[in-house]
Order: C-alpha cells, then sequence, then structure tokens
C-alpha cells in the first residue's frame, strides 16, 4: 500500500455519515482506478435537511464513520472529500469575454476568460463552490467545447456557477476538523454521485440524476456532456419514515425498520392478502395491518417527491430531452418498486445507479446506490491527484498569498467531467 496514493471520500447525509478509503492504482489521466480498502458508516444525528444543526453530534459520526474505515483499510488519512447538499444550494450563469492575445487561443486564453466569467459578484453570505464552463465561442461561432488552437479574436465562455451558504459550508468544516480531519474541498453530492454512476452517452444524450437522501431530494441533469441544471426538493426518505409513524402509530425506530423490511414504494405490487406485525403497545397489544397499508404510504410520499422532481425538469426546459433517462441514487432508491414508480413519474427509461465501473479491492462493498455519493467523492479525489491537480501532502488554504490562481484552476478543473 503507497500512503501516499491514499484517498477518503466522507459523505455526512441526514441519515447516514459515509467514509470511503482507497487507494489510487491507476494512470489514465481521464479513468484513473481506485481499490477500495475500507468503507465506514455511522448514524448522523446531527444533521437536519443537509445543514449541520450540532457540530458535536457531526463531529461524533465523522469519527465513527472514517475510524471504522480506518480500521478496514489498515490505513489513517488526515484529509478528505465531502460532499455537501441541500436547499441552500444555489446555481447562476455568468459570460466572460475577452480579446485573443496571439494569432491562435492558447491555455492562457481559455484560463483568462473563465477567470473573467468567475469574476461575478458572489453575496458575503454565499461561497462558490464550482465554476463549469458549459461551452465556449469563437468570434460568435458557438458551441465550442475545446477553443485551444483555434483561431479567432473574440473569445467567449458561458459559466455555471454552484454556490452554497457560507454557513452550513463553515460549519461542514467546522465538524470535520474538530473530528480531526483536514478538509481537501467541498464537492455537490449529485456531481459525485454522478461521477460514479453515469456513462458518457447518459450525459451526451440528456440524463438526470436523482439523489433521493433522507433529509432532501437532489436532481442534477446534464445534457451535452455537461451540467445543465441543479435543484433541491425539501422531503426525503425522513418524510416517508414521518408518514409510517403518524398512520400507523409506531415509533420512528420501528417505523424504520417497517420500511426496510416490509416497504414498497408502488402499491400495485403487493399481494393485498399480506399481513405485517406491528409491535405492540401496553394499552392495544399486538397488532397486524395489510402490507398494502404500509405500500400506500410510502407511495404516496414518494409519488409526492418524484412529481416535484419532474416539475424541476419541467421549469428547467428539460421535459423530453432525456434520451439517456433517469438514474436515482441515494438510500430511497433501494425501496422496492421505486423503479416502477419513477417510471410512471417521469415516463421514460430509469434505473437505480450503482457504482462499478474503475473500482476494484472490496468494490463489492459499495455495489449499492447508497454509496454513489461517496464512490464518486474518492473517484473525484482519484482523478485530482492523477492530474497532479492535488496539492499532495498538504491542505489547501484558498486564503493563503498566491493562491487565487490555484483557487481558479481547482474550481475550474471539474469542466473534465461535467
Amino acid at each position: 500500500m503507497n500512503n501516499e496514493r491514499l484517498v477518503a471520500g466522507l459523505d455526512i447525509g441526514t441519515g447516514t455519515t459515509t467514509a470511503l478509503i482507497g487507494e489510487v492504482v491507476g494512470e489514465l489521466p481521464r479513468h484513473p482506478v481506485l481499490k477500495v480498502l475500507g468503507l465506514g458508516q455511522a448514524r448522523t444525528t446531527g444533521l437536519r435537511r443537509g445543514v449541520v444543526s450540532d457540530i458535536e453530534e457531526t463531529m461524533r459520526s465523522v469519527q465513527k464513520a472514517m475510524g471504522d474505515a480506518e480500521r478496514m483499510a489498515g490505513a489513517q488519512v488526515s484529509d478528505v472529500y465531502a460532499a455537501i447538499a441541500g436547499e441552500h444550494v444555489r446555481t447562476m450563469s455568468s459570460k466572460g469575454i475577452v480579446a485573443v492575445s496571439g494569432a491562435e487561443i492558447t491555455h492562457a486564453d481559455v484560463e483568462r476568460v473563465n477567470a473573467v466569467a468567475r469574476a461575478l459578484a458572489i453575496p458575503q453570505d454565499r461561497e462558490l463552490l464550482h465554476a463549469i464552463p458549459q461551452e465556449y465561442s469563437v468570434d460568435r461561432a458557438q458551441g465550442v467545447r475545446d477553443p485551444v488552437g483555434m483561431v479567432g479574436t473574440r473569445l467567449e465562455t458561458e459559466m455555471y456557477m454552484v454556490t452554497v451558504g457560507s454557513s452550513p459550508a463553515i460549519n461542514l468544516r467546522k465538524a470535520m476538523e474538530r473530528a480531526g480531519y483536514g478538509v481537501r474541498e467541498l464537492v455537490l453530492a449529485p456531481l459525485a454521485s454522478a461521477l460514479s454512476v453515469l456513462t458518457e452517452d447518459e450525459k451526451e444524450l440528456g440524463v438526470a440524476v436523482v439523489e433521493l437522501g433522507a433529509g432532501t431530494t437532489s436532481l442534477a441533469l446534464f445534457h451535452e456532456g455537461k451540467i445543465r441544471h441543479f435543484g433541491t426538493v425539501g422531503f426525503g426518505g425522513a418524510s416517508v419514515t414521518s408518514d409510517i409513524v403518524h398512520g400507523l402509530g409506531v415509533t420512528q425506530s420501528e417505523a424504520e425498520r417497517l420500511k426496510e423490511r416490509g416497504g414498497c414504494a408502488y402499491e400495485p405490487l403487493v399481494d393485498p392478502a399480506e399481513i405485517l406485525s406491528l409491535p405492540g403497545t401496553a394499552s392495544q397489544g399486538d397488532r397486524q395491518v395489510p402490507r398494502e397499508l404500509l405500500a400506500h404510504i410510502i407511495h404516496q410520499r414518494m409519488d409526492e417527491i418524484l412529481t416535484l422532481v419532474q416539475g424541476e425538469i419541467d421549469r428547467a426546459g428539460f421535459a423530453g430531452r432525456l434520451g439517456g433517462g433517469v438514474v436515482l441514487t441515494g438510500g430511497g432508491a433501494l425501496l422496492p418498486g421505486i423503479c416502477d414508480l419513477a417510471t410512471e413519474v417521469f415516463g421514460g427509461g430509469v434505473r437505480v445507479g450503482v457504482p462499478v465501473e474503475r473500482l476494484t479491492g472490496l468494490s463489492d462493498t459499495v455495489e449499492s446506490p447508497r454509496f454513489a455519493t461517496v464512490a464518486g467523492l474518492a473517484q473525484y479525489a482519484a482523478a485530482r491527484m492523477t492530474l497532479g491537480t492535488s496539492t499532495a501532502g498538504r491542505r489547501i488554504n484558498l486564503g493563503a498569498p498566491g493562491m487565487d490562481r490555484l483557487a481558479g484552476r481547482v474550481k475550474t478543473w471539474l469542466q473534465d467531467f461535467f
């Protein structure tokens, strides 16, 4: 094992905190291979709808998940790539225009036009997370993906900017630092998931990644190889659990167990004669309910969530333009019948996204949609290391002198994937 080639991804979700440690064993710049060494999980108690509500509790979740992953891997790490999501995420577009300095467009020209587009004023209560060039124009000829080497006098770009609330980002970092880990970079959760489950063909044709989390449901739309839209719905698996609590009169933990063992997201799949036993109470004794009732409760809430996601797709202008269909990730994608319901709502091809590509070692431990984000984070880190853009061995301090240009390259790097 080469400790200098270890990378770690950390997904602090509303329900579960997951850590993955891997070793970069591939050399191809765009497709490094990640050897999975360790995976750790812990129940999250300090987050509410993707936002830290208790730093100490979140810190303990991080320590537990990372500790388990380190023991499994037989190695320790000091820094992590962490996911961030939630209703505080905002997106905007920005344009940059520069005059070409020489006869041909160079990398320096591209860096300049990207810097101009990134110079958009960001409110004080927000932080720039990603700046992803959508496409370039050379002398007003649009749709250029890589202008380097082309002849022209005017270079333009349209940048897709992703910002997050400063406070949620700071509190997330603080929880991880108190747990003893530096934060190499925060990455938007659906982008990480997309890296681990999408094919290049799907991104080209048009595809939606729907991350069915516990606190929120996130949507990322790709078309012609680029991220085009991001959205968040303020409901997730925790809303389903809450409905079961109220609908069946059980506790939170009992509702979770019922959802996992007998839940179904598509009511027509359930046998009406099937019966479930509910935990007894002092006043009611043992109880039984049709499994169809549990499925009805789950079906109604999941149908509402997916319909809200479809509304986001419609508003973004991509209705009928997703030739690659819809890919479901997150813990909610494990619900039996979820693909049937999603097909009914979205009216197209639906599949569950499982991270399997470019993974070796203990790869079978992450072959589940609930690990799409953390696997994508580790693959992102692996690609960063292979490309040589990782500041290996030290933490990035974007406030340090001379770091502005590095920050620009770091934030624009995602264009190679999204």
